[in-house]
């Protein structure tokens, strides 16, 4: 998706509300004792009273209206009957249509108690997410996002997986530009057009550098097994930068 109009960018930014808010809501009920059903039903009623529809249930017909990942699991997971425990590592990664447009989002939150590196994990997950999203303009070279995100990571003693991607969105959930890396990549030689909306959502871990299947069709894990954290915003290529559109408000 370009957007080209008013139209276009008041549509996108309601969507990209929603979800976050959806997101924000969702984390502050985030307990343990409770399963990830129950958090997932949490998130449905949200966006079914905004007049949202799920983007994996519309597009993919994924068992969820969002999708819930424990520890091991880095993304996809189906919420279910797994009860959240202290001490766990959860994402919630939401995305959702309304009026024909889509937007996505996430983040991990741990629960407490949580170790030191669990906790500076996730605060650098944050920041990898920004630092990646300040690499976003017109004109402005795709390559930039996972160089500038590969070389924090690098620096301060972190993998990333590299077989999950960013992507474009807006008229669907997954468009043109598809697999945006966020992690150093030579090959990439596209550049961002005024306009342009695609996430940004690296996967930072103490270790994993892939995810891969696991027993159901779905779920994804950390390879090596390791702590993984995502952080994801929905955003546009702008002259003057970044903008982004799924903040809470």
């Amino acid at each position: 998706m370009t957007v080209s109009n008013e139209d276009d960018l008041n549509k996108l930014q309601e969507i990209g509300r929603i979800v976050a808010n959806t997101l924000e809501a969702m984390a502050a009920a985030l307990e343990p004792g409770m399963t990830t059903a129950e958090l997932d039903l949490i998130g449905r009623r949200l966006l079914e009273k905004a007049g949202a529809r799920s983007g994996p249930e519309l597009v993919y017909d994924f068992p969820g209206a969002t999708c819930i990942s424990v520890n091991e699991e880095v993304a996809h997971g189906i919420p279910g009957s797994r009860r959240i425990q202290a001490g766990d590592l959860v994402n919630i990664d939401i995305s959702a249509e309304k009026n024909g447009v889509f937007a996505d989002t996430g983040a991990s939150f741990p629960v407490p108690p949580i170790t030191n590196a669990t906790k500076r994990l996730c605060r650098d997950g944050k920041r990898a997410l920004w630092i990646g999203l300040r690499q976003v303009g017109a004109n402005k070279p795709i390559a930039g996002i996972g160089q500038a995100i590969g070389q924090f990571a690098e620096k301060n003693g972190y993998t990333l997986v590299r077989n999950l991607a960013s992507h474009g969105i807006g008229h669907s959930l997954h468009e043109e530009p598809k697999e945006i890396a966020t992690w150093p990549d030579r090959s990439e030689r596209r550049i961002m057009n005024e306009g342009l909306v695609f996430t940004v959502e690296p996967f930072l871990s103490l270790g994993a550098e892939w995810a891969e299947d696991g027993d159901d069709p779905w779920t994804l894990f950390s390879e090596p097994r390791a702590p993984t954290v995502q952080y994801e915003h929905t955003v546009v290529a702008t002259r003057n930068g970044p903008l982004v559109v799924t903040l809470p408000g």
